[in-house]
Parts: structure tokens; C-alpha cells; sequence
């Protein structure tokens, strides 16, 4: 018997007149596109966090980089777990174990962005925005292959 899944929000909109027309190349490749559309509204929030801290508050690019992390983490675990990987779980101890991965993953992570700002920014004293937007590129890369392969990995 075939599941039948409730639709989304974004299911709904590609359903619109005129947007139809994308709707098989949006079903086959639904998760790539969620990935890449909250993907880029966490990098340009990573950006601009990054920035503001940086030219308005004067904080130093490490801690400014790990301050934006916290925030930027908080919104990709709620967006992957909802849109992009369908994370939904049974129980509350698979969610803190779902939850657990995630952040472990995204630790990972912020240890490579931290480490190629301190090296490049820190000691190299290359210009901030452009390593910061290489970093981030490096780490969208990674957090796919993570969430895919271990955080949200489809059980059989």
C-alpha cells in the first residue's frame, strides 16, 4: 500500500497555477531544493550576522563566528527537521537523540569555519567577508553530507 504524505506549505505552492509546470521537477528533487532555499536563507543570515557583529559591534571574528552559529544552527535544525529531511520521530528520547546528532554534526563543523577564520582571517590577515564566505561554503557542504548520511538517515 502506497503512503500517501500530507502536503506542505511549499507542496501547495508549486500546486499553483503557472508554477505547475515545475511541480515534477520540484517532486523529484524536493529535498535538493528545500536543502538549497534554507541553505541560502541560513548562509545569508550566517552573512549578515557575521557582519553586523563584525562592523557594528567590533567582536572578534572567532567569537562573532560561534555567536553566529548558535543562532544560525537553531533555525537549520528546525528547517532541515521540518522541510528539507522530514525528520519527524516517534518519541521524545529519538528527538533528543535526532536533536543530539545534529548539534555533534554541527559542532564538527564550526570547529573547520572556526579554524579556517582563525588561520586566514586571525593569523594570514586576509580580508574577513571573502574567507568567511569560503568557510561557509565548505561548511554548507559538509552539514549536507552529515544531515543526509547520519542525522536524518531514512531508516528501512
Amino acid at each position: 500500500m502506497q503512503e500517501t504524505r500530507k502536503k506542505d506549505i511549499f507542496d501547495k505552492i508549486m500546486s499553483l497555477p503557472v508554477l505547475n509546470i515545475f511541480e515534477p521537477f520540484y517532486t523529484k528533487h524536493k529535498e535538493g531544493l528545500m536543502y538549497l532555499f534554507f541553505g541560502g536563507l541560513a548562509f545569508f543570515l550566517s552573512i549578515f550576522l557575521f557582519w553586523f557583529m563584525d562592523s557594528v559591534l567590533h567582536i572578534n571574528e572567532v567569537v562573532n563566528n560561534t555567536i553566529d552559529w548558535v543562532i544560525c544552527v537553531a533555525f537549520q535544525f528546525f528547517t532541515n527537521r521540518t522541510w528539507v529531511f522530514d525528520g519527524k520521530v516517534e518519541t521524545k528520547a529519538d528527538f533528543i537523540k535526532q536533536a543530539g546528532s545534529f548539534t555533534a554534526g554541527r559542532l564538527f563543523t564550526l570547529v573547520v569555519e572556526d579554524l579556517l577564520i582563525f588561520i586566514f582571517i586571525t593569523l594570514l590577515g586576509l580580508p574577513k567577508m571573502p574567507v568567511k564566505l569560503a568557510a561557509t561554503f565548505v561548511v554548507i557542504a559538509l552539514n549536507y553530507v552529515i544531515s543526509k548520511l547520519i542525522v536524518f538517515r531514512k531508516k528501512d
